[in-house]
């Protein structure tokens, strides 16, 4: 019998990522990079996979933020923002037109 790994109880996935869109309630886009080797030319690539998770803190875009998993809370958001790790020092172009500036 083949043995399945499995994260130790009571522990969940934890990934950390930038948020590359905060455009909808308490919802954010979050991108995780990671490093695969090429099964061919063994050359290493950039993946980047993309997370919808919830945000009650107000994360935006640009903020580099650490995610969990957790439980279905909709039909695309498996995941929940624990925390924000670092602020952007960008502004973003379209808070400036809602600002009416």
């Amino acid at each position: 019998m083949a043995e399945e790994k499995k994260a130790p109880a009571g522990r969940r996935r934890e990934q950390v990522g930038v948020v590359l869109s905060a455009k909808m309630a308490k919802t954010v886009v979050v991108g995780v990079e990671r490093l695969v080797r090429h099964d061919l030319y063994r050359k290493t690539i950039k993946r980047t996979s993309t997370f919808m998770a919830h945000d009650e803190i107000g994360a935006k875009k640009g903020d580099k933020v650490r995610i969990v998993e957790t439980r279905p809370l909709s039909r695309h958001k498996r995941w929940r923002v624990e925390e924000i790790v670092g602020k952007t020092l960008v502004k973003d172009k379209d808070e400036d037109v809602a600002a009416g500036a």
